[in-house]
């Protein structure tokens, strides 16, 4: 009994996601779809602007952990009181 040409019935070639992911080892930055990846640079001006947004982007959800933990903080103190 030979299972050289035996035909498991399993699909080896089928991929379910984009396996391409930037910081493996065998990522490979061509773009599909034939555009081109470019790399602008950014002034320092653009950069704060940027970080700026970032912060602002962010401060509600730390507005809300923030009143949030001070309910929290009231209630403990009322219920050991």
């Amino acid at each position: 009994m030979s299972r050289k040409n035996k035909d498991d019935g399993f699909d080896t070639e089928t991929t379910f996601a984009d396996m391409n992911v930037e910081g493996f080892r065998w990522y490979s930055p061509k773009p599909k779809n034939g555009t081109k990846n470019v790399k602008h640079k950014v002034s320092r001006k653009e950069y704060w602007q940027m970080v700026k947004g970032a912060y602002l982007a962010i401060l509600p959800y730390f507005a809300i952990f923030l009143l949030s933990m001070g309910v929290v903080i009231a209630l403990a103190y009322l219920w050991l009181k």
